[in-house]
C-alpha cells in the first residue's frame, strides 16, 4: 500500500487492506500446499479465503463500487467480473478437492487474477475513491460496513492464527510488492 495518499486513514479502506493481507497469506500457504500435492490443505486454504472474501465482497460491490461507478464505471464493471470468475474457482472446493484434474490450473490462473485484482484496488480503486467520494458518500459505505458486519462472524485472520488473539497492524507501504511476490 501506498504511504502518500491517506486513503488507509478511512476505517473501510483500512479493513479492506487488511483482509487482502490475510486473503495473501492464505494465498500463500495454498501455493505451498499445491506443490507439495495436499489438495486437502488446498481446499482447506480455499475455503479460508472464500470466508474472508465472501464478507469482504459484500462491501466492495454494495459500498464502494456503486459510490464509484459513474467516475469509473468500466474499471468497477471489471473489478466485479474478477471478483465472479475467482469465487467460481475458489467456491469449487466448498466440500473438499474437486475430482476435476484440470481444477488446479484453474485455481493457478484464478491466483493470479486474484493478485492483479488486488492490486488494481489497492494502487487504483481505494487511493481514487478518497479523492472521488464526499463524506456523505462514504458514510454510505461505512453503513453497507456496519450492516455487514453485523450480519456475517469476522473471519479468523492470520495475525488471529499465528499469534492466538488478533493483531491489527499499520500497513506498512509493502503490501503492493508482498502481493505480487505471493500471488
Amino acid at each position: 500500500m501506498c504511504e502518500y495518499c491517506g486513503c488507509q486513514q478511512i476505517a473501510t479502506i483500512t479493513e479492506l487492506y487488511r483482509e487482502h493481507d490475510d486473503v495473501a497469506a492464505y494465498v500463500g500457504r495454498l501455493r505451498s500446499s499445491l506443490a507439495d500435492g495436499r489438495l486437502d490443505e488446498v481446499a482447506s486454504s480455499c475455503q479460508q479465503i472464500m470466508a474472508v472474501l465472501g464478507p469482504h465482497t459484500v462491501v466492495e460491490e454494495d459500498g464502494l463500487f456503486p459510490e464509484m461507478t459513474d467516475e469509473f464505471p468500466d474499471h468497477i464493471k471489471a473489478l466485479r467480473a474478477d471478483h465472479r470468475q475467482i469465487e467460481k474457482v475458489l467456491g469449487e472446493a466448498a466440500d473438499g478437492p474437486p475430482d476435476d484434474p484440470a481444477w488446479p490450473d484453474r485455481l493457478l490462473q484464478a491466483l493470479v487474477l486474484l493478485s492483479d485484482h488486488i492490486l488494481k484496488e489497492q494502487d487504483g480503486v481505494f487511493p481514487a475513491s478518497l479523492i472521488a467520494l464526499d463524506p456523505d458518500r462514504w458514510e454510505r459505505i461505512e453503513a453497507v460496513r456496519a450492516q455487514n458486519l453485523a450480519y456475517t462472524k469476522p473471519a479468523p485472520t492470520h495475525s488471529a492464527q499465528a499469534h492466538a488473539a488478533p493483531m491489527h497492524k499499520a500497513h506498512t507501504g509493502t503490501s503492493s510488492k508482498n502481493e505480487r511476490d505471493r500471488g
